[in-house]
């Protein structure tokens, strides 16, 4: 196996674990916000659900829509509203690194 082969194996990896990184500051942040546990519960699920669902429908490798723009319009969205979330819960220097690194991640994905 070739170097820049197991470096673009390697990136996506990071990829796929950014993206669950998303959805756990998401569904962190729903936790920490709101009154009820119920309403806790339904902030976090509801959050993580509709970002899956536009990651689903434009941003994955498999997606219903296969439009560049859309899946781009999709990652920041879900990449934007994790960060926002890590602001929320009280860590800003992760909301402020998380995108740096997200943004340094699809450079090398798309470009190595």
């Amino acid at each position: 196996m070739m170097i820049s082969t197991i470096w673009h194996d390697a990136n996506l990896t990071l990829a796929f674990l950014l993206e669950l990184v998303a959805y756990g500051a998401l569904a962190w942040w729903g936790m920490r916000s709101g009154r009820s546990r119920m309403g806790k519960v339904l902030r976090a699920a509801g959050a993580v659900a509709a970002a899956a669902v536009l990651w689903a429908l434009f941003a994955a490798p498999a997606a219903t829509f296969q439009v560049v723009a859309l899946a781009v319009i999709a990652e920041i969205a879900v990449y934007g509203a994790a960060a926002m979330a890590f602001l929320r819960v009280g860590y800003p220097r992760v909301a402020v690194a998380f995108p740096v690194v997200v943004v340094v991640n699809m450079l090398l994905v798309h470009f190595t």
